[in-house]
């Protein structure tokens, strides 16, 4: 089986080289023009290109969306990704298709070479690593949303803290929220910029772009600026001290995140230390208790 693997990698190479798959027109005028534009940087954490599994799962999403798939949940964290649920999805199947069928594979392999297992065996693993398979892009998704989200939350404080000094240099609510976005850079200033500029062009008062972006997101400090913002746009609220206030307690609970984060990494770097220690003091009274065994 490895021989046979390896003799259709080296084929499947050999095609490729052959012929080589088609340049993209993106690469095309790339190579036309000399001078390297500057890549503009993505809204939102970039979607990786449709693969293998995104292909092999696109069949099975129509069941998925009818089985009520992906919750309201799942759906923001794919917001935050910037990831559409049919990709999602048919990752989500092939991942719980490839769990169902690998331990069956095992299972007619070595019966095929006259070692078969029971059967209760490969079914017993095919259910479970169909199911850890179902469940794990849930999990990678999750932890990847709330990633995006510190990032965003970290961004989010120093735009505060530049729209303070924006007004305080006297200049107004909404020059301010704009002048400040263009100031930054990374994915979390381009989406809030392109916010902006569609709440410009849709006549949208920027205040409630800015909320529906923090709803669609899932933070709660993006909305709670937005209605601050919205105060002193429309009732003429003092809003410097409580955009001080606000990027304030963003610095703390960053802080404290910072904090968790450092305590978690030193827990993990223990358990090494732990697995070995266990080892050598099994390792170490092994012999004796085997003596002991067989005595009794």
């Amino acid at each position: 089986m490895l021989l046979a693997a390896g003799v259709g990698v080296g084929l499947w190479a050999l095609a490729v080289w052959l012929v080589p798959p088609r340049s993209s027109l993106e690469e095309v005028f790339a190579r036309l023009d000399p001078a390297p534009a500057r890549p503009a940087a993505p809204a939102v954490l970039p979607a990786d290109p449709d693969g293998w599994a995104v292909r092999a799962g696109r069949p099975f999403t129509g069941l998925l969306h009818a089985a009520g798939l992906p919750t309201a949940a799942l759906r923001h964290d794919l917001v935050a990704l910037g990831r559409s649920t049919d990709a999602y999805l048919a990752e989500k199947a092939t991942a719980g298709l490839a769990g169902l069928f690998l331990p069956s594979m095992i299972g007619l392999a070595f019966a095929g070479a006259g070692r078969p297992f029971p059967w209760a065996l490969p079914v017993t693993l095919a259910l479970l690593l169909a199911v850890l398979g179902f469940l794990l892009p849930d999990l990678t998704v999750k932890s990847n949303a709330d990633r995006q989200r510190r990032a965003f939350r970290h961004a989010l404080s120093a735009y505060l803290s530049l729209i303070q000094v924006l007004l305080a240099g006297g200049a107004g609510v909404e020059t301010a929220l704009t002048d400040a976005a263009e100031i930054g850079t990374g994915w979390p200033f381009v989406t809030i910029r392109r916010t902006l500029r569609t709440a410009r062009e849709t006549r949208v008062s920027p205040w409630v772009a800015l909320g529906r972006l923090g709803a669609e997101l899932q933070i709660s400090e993006l909305v709670e600026l937005a209605d601050a913002v919205g105060l002193a746009g429309t009732e003429g609220a003092r809003v410097r001290q409580s955009l001080d206030a606000k990027a304030a307690a963003l610095r703390s609970r960053q802080a404290q995140d910072a904090e968790a984060d450092a305590n978690a990494a030193t827990e993990r770097m223990s358990i090494p230390g732990v697995l070995i220690a266990a080892g050598f003091i099994l390792f170490i009274f092994y012999p004796s208790l085997t003596q002991i065994t067989h005595s009794l």
